[in-house]
């Protein structure tokens, strides 16, 4: 768990400074979407489309790998 924690500190601190340094260029993120042809509207689209084809596929697989994982679960033998 702690490792975890660390990586998103360490995520969180090197995107704020990425994002400092190209601020001091004056650069925004609006900016940088345009110059690639992108719009944070066809961004949130595109993640709509995605989530979209992703949690049907995620809750029918889970059907099966859930009720699995619990039977090899209680199958284990014992610790200690």
């Amino acid at each position: 768990m702690f490792q975890l924690l660390s990586m998103v500190v360490k995520i969180a601190l090197a995107s704020l400074l990425c994002g400092a340094l190209l601020s001091a260029f004056d650069l925004s993120a609006a900016e940088m979407l345009q110059k690639v042809g992108m719009t944070p509207e066809r961004i949130l689209e595109i993640v709509r489309t995605a989530a979209g084809w992703a949690l049907p596929n995620m809750v029918l697989g889970s059907m099966i790998i859930v009720p699995l994982w619990c039977i090899a679960y209680m199958l284990r033998p014992p610790r200690g």
